[in-house]
C-alpha cells in the first residue's frame, strides 16, 4: 500500500506543479492575482509533501493526524474551487477532490495502524 501513498504523493505534486504552470500562463501580467494563484500551488506541494513524509513514517501519529487534516482541507478546496466557478465536475477540481480524499483516506489507515503509545526512542528528551 505505500506504493499506492506515493503514487497518490505523487500525483498531487504534478497537480501543484501543474496548477503553477496554469496559474502563470493566466495570471502572468497581473502579479496580485497570480500571487494568489501560486499560493494554492504550494498549499498543493505542502499537502503533497506531508503525505509523501508520512509513508515513510508509519508509526508517527502526529504526522498521520497533520497529513489528514491537510488532505482534508485540500479537498475543500478543490470542492471549493469547483463551487466558486459554477461547476462542480470540472476536472480541475474533481482530479484535486479525489487525490485529497485517498490521500486522507491512506492518512486513517496509517492512524489505524501505528501504535498508540510512542516507543521510548522517540519521545522528546527536551533541550
Amino acid at each position: 500500500m505505500t506504493i499506492l501513498d506515493r503514487i497518490f504523493g505523487w500525483l498531487l505534486v504534478a497537480g501543484g506543479l501543474l496548477h503553477a504552470g496554469g496559474s502563470w500562463h493566466a495570471f502572468h501580467n497581473n502579479p496580485p492575482q497570480l500571487l494568489w494563484a501560486l499560493s494554492g500551488s504550494l498549499a498543493a506541494l505542502l499537502v503533497a509533501a506531508l503525505n509523501l513524509l508520512r509513508v515513510g513514517r508509519p508509526t508517527d501519529r502526529p504526522l498521520a493526524w497533520v497529513s489528514f487534516a491537510a488532505s482534508v482541507a485540500w479537498g475543500a478546496v478543490a470542492v471549493g474551487f469547483g463551487a466558486a466557478i459554477g461547476h462542480l465536475a470540472d476536472p480541475r477540481a474533481v482530479i484535486h477532490a479525489v487525490n485529497a480524499a485517498v490521500l486522507a483516506g491512506l492518512s486513517l489507515r496509517t492512524l489505524m495502524r501505528a501504535p498508540e503509545t510512542v516507543p521510548p526512542n522517540n519521545r522528546w528528551r527536551g533541550p
